[in-house]
């Protein structure tokens, strides 16, 4: 099976095709990006621009992989997006759970309210809770008193996804499905353990950083804030007087978030902004440094801030995961162990994929764990099941599948 992934950020547009038979048969046809300066902040800049530059890639990715596209899937920023828990409940009275109960429960929760203004892009069971006891899986055939759902939900501004939609639909192509872009990049880089005991994924993008919390084998959070590594390329531009082009090779180059006592004596020679293209100054790697570091700490601390609102601290979460081009700075394992108080490792896309060299890098995650989304692995097995049979039993059956929900 052929799948293409698209990924719009606001720093570049990547595009993947791939020969698609299972999470570990994967064969890699085609992966593109370009730089992309026609989005900031989820606001489309130039939708011609836009269009031309998503159709290049496009046609490109088409002739390497030699294959005709008729859709794609897309991920979609959570910037400026709504995390929404909620819940219902039946009593039983001692009864055998069965899909008929979860249904009613599911019915008459808030799982098919949708907002006009917003667009739903995530929406499925965390948890059950019977007789005040957690399970993670549907408990049909215990006997029960009371039973739970317990759901998430994420919404994201209708207006945006539907910007997105007419760029992509202007090129003839169909969505199969809106990827959260945190969900893209945890299911790319954690591993199965690490979805199960529990592990937050941080991507930290070039002007966007995103977050995605999986526990249980669940994805339980995904968010974004509108901080990313390119704030801190400015912060250095800004504090040294210099150009952006030069602050960009400082962080990339010299930029640590560890001081040593060496750093203090370690002198670069950078150029500043000025009439004069021939004027340099001289630095110390330890006053680079003392810049980079309060940026970081704040884009972690605001990342740890959503964490906390949402009530996800009290969860045994020890394990961080880092991945985007951000995650490439030196000694950033370090500091984000000091402000989360977990184990942290930095990732690729995971090597079952067998990707090129060139691709087994942090800020691929995104883009490759847009082909390995699998609609299956989030949809409500028992709701599912009930729409195939009352599509083979026909009317005669119609009023009682009605019946299940009222």
């Amino acid at each position: 099976m052929i799948k293409a992934g698209l990924d719009i950020g606001n720093s570049k547009i990547s595009f993947v095709i791939a020969d698609y038979k299972n999470t570990e048969n994967i064969n890699i046809l085609s992966i593109s990006t370009a730089p992309n300066n026609n989005i900031k902040k989820n606001i489309i800049l130039n939708f011609e621009n836009l269009h031309d530059q998503i159709k290049s890639l496009v046609i490109e990715a088409e002739k390497q992989s030699q294959t005709k596209l008729n859709s794609i899937n897309l991920n979609l920023s959570l910037l400026n997006s709504n995390s929404h828990y909620y819940s219902s409940e039946i009593e039983l009275k001692n009864e055998r759970i069965s899909e008929l109960h979860l249904k009613k429960i599911i019915n008459q929760s808030e799982y098919f309210n949708n907002p006009n203004e917003k667009f739903e892009i995530f929406n499925n069971i965390t948890s059950y809770d019977i007789d005040n006891n957690l399970y993670f899986n549907a408990p049909i055939g215990n006997y029960s008193d009371n039973i739970k759902i317990n759901f998430y939900k994420i919404y994201i501004l209708k207006k945006y996804s539907d910007n997105i939609s007419s760029v992509i639909k202007k090129l003839k192509l169909n969505i199969d499905n809106y990827i959260p872009s945190p969900l893209s990049s945890s299911l790319s880089s954690l591993t199965t353990d690490e979805k199960e005991l529990g592990t937050i994924c941080i991507d930290l993008g070039h002007s966007t950083s995103s977050i995605s919390v999986f526990e249980n084998n669940k994805f339980v959070y995904g968010d974004a804030i509108g901080v990313g590594s390119n704030n801190v390329t400015l912060d250095i531009a800004r504090g040294l007087s210099t150009t952006i082009s030069s602050a960009e090779r400082l962080k990339t180059l010299y930029g640590s978030l560890v001081s040593s006592p060496s750093d203090d004596h370690e002198i670069i020679e950078i150029p500043v902004v000025s009439g004069d293209k021939n004027t340099f100054k001289q630095i110390t790697r330890s006053s680079l440094n003392a810049i980079i570091r309060p940026r970081i700490e704040e884009t972690l601390e605001m990342i740890w801030q959503k964490i906390r609102d949402n009530n996800l601290r009290s969860k045994k979460l020890n394990n961080v995961v880092l991945t985007g081009g951000g995650a490439m700075m030196d000694n950033i394992t370090k500091y984000v162990e000091t402000i989360f108080a977990s184990g942290v490792r930095v990732s690729s896309p995971l090597d079952q994929l067998n990707l090129e060299n060139n691709f087994k890098k942090p800020n691929f995650c995104d883009i490759i764990g847009s082909i390995l989304y699998d609609r299956d692995l989030f949809k409500i097995d028992f709701l599912s099941n009930q729409s195939k049979n009352s599509k083979k039993q026909g009317i005669s059956s119609f009023f009682s599948w009605l019946d299940q929900y009222i």
